[in-house]
């Protein structure tokens, strides 16, 4: 008989711990939003479980052209904050929207502090940019190829999370300092890589590498010219040039066309390789790229 009131305290005891486990699984999880997938990588190695981390550019689409829907504006709102990258095509064109139907949401610029290069508008229609200096006054966005750019771009994002949750600082730098010695890393690795390379030169459909040639003294050449296909004299052109500076590496980002890219390399001998600056993987597909680029002819 003794026995009877012990299993029912035990199962009293079992319902409870599980309705409170329910509980917690249903709770509200706070929620940040990113622009691009690389974003997304750096942010959850700051927040952690703390937050759940959308992106607004889905994978595999160009963030110089994506045009949110509805239900993605929406979804936004619903954002403690959302870190831009900083001058991306789809920010330009969409930021001033997206703050002003979601008054709430706190906008931080993750460039912000970053040295930024020149670089080409990206506006493949063109439709506002008929003059001739139009291009000059852009900036490039792309960043987040440069590891270096990637210590003052954290920072951003971590002081936004510290503002934003100043009881949960120790942690957020703990997950920061972790990050930056990854980043160093990265850093480290393409720079004895690249110290190897045996041509300081390479091709690119789209200019997404500014930076990262920047940082280890290489050159990059865009077949793309102001955000549209180049014309036969400007083909002719880079393939002369081309074969002075010995290029052998072409890359096209996945889900360009190859067609241009392909019959460049034909005159010019260079092997074509598809890459994804825009992959959440972005340690792995810097040290791709780099590797591709220190190989030496017949490996």
């Amino acid at each position: 008989m003794q026995k009877i009131p012990f299993l029912l305290l035990a199962l009293f005891l079992t319902v409870a711990c599980s309705g409170g486990s329910k509980n917690r699984d249903h709770a509200p999880q706070k929620v940040l939003t990113v622009t691009i997938e690389p974003q997304r990588f750096f942010l959850e190695q700051l927040t952690g479980d703390d937050y759940t981390v959308h992106t607004l550019v889905p994978s595999g689409t160009s963030p110089e052209t994506y045009e949110p829907s509805p239900s993605v504006m929406i979804s936004l709102g619903k954002s403690e904050i959302y870190f831009r990258v900083g001058d991306l095509g789809f920010e330009k064109a969409w930021s001033g929207r997206l703050a002003e139907n979601n008054p709430a949401v706190q906008i931080v610029d993750c460039s912000a502090g970053i040295e930024l290069m020149a670089g080409v508008l990206h506006d493949h229609d063109h439709s506002d940019h008929a003059g001739d200096d139009a291009p000059h006054d852009a900036l490039d966005p792309h960043v987040w190829t440069s590891p270096r750019a990637m210590r003052i771009f954290t920072q951003n994002m971590l002081d936004a999370l510290v503002r934003a949750n100043p009881e949960r600082e120790s942690f957020f730098r703990d997950n920061f300092d972790r990050l930056t010695e990854r980043i160093n890393f990265v850093d480290s690795t393409l720079t004895a890589l690249l110290e190897k390379s045996p041509t300081r030169s390479f091709i690119i459909y789209h200019p997404a590498l500014g930076y990262f040639a920047r940082d280890y003294g290489l050159q990059q050449y865009s077949i793309e010219f102001e955000g549209k296909n180049p014309s036969p004299a400007q083909l002719r052109k880079l393939v002369d040039l081309a074969r002075r500076e010995q290029i052998n590496t072409l890359f096209v980002q996945r889900g360009f066309d190859l067609k241009n890219a392909e019959v460049i390399a034909g005159e010019i001998g260079a092997e074509v390789f598809e890459i994804d600056p825009l992959r959440y993987e972005w340690e792995e597909e810097l040290i791709r790229i780099a590797t591709i680029l220190s190989r030496r002819e017949n490996e």
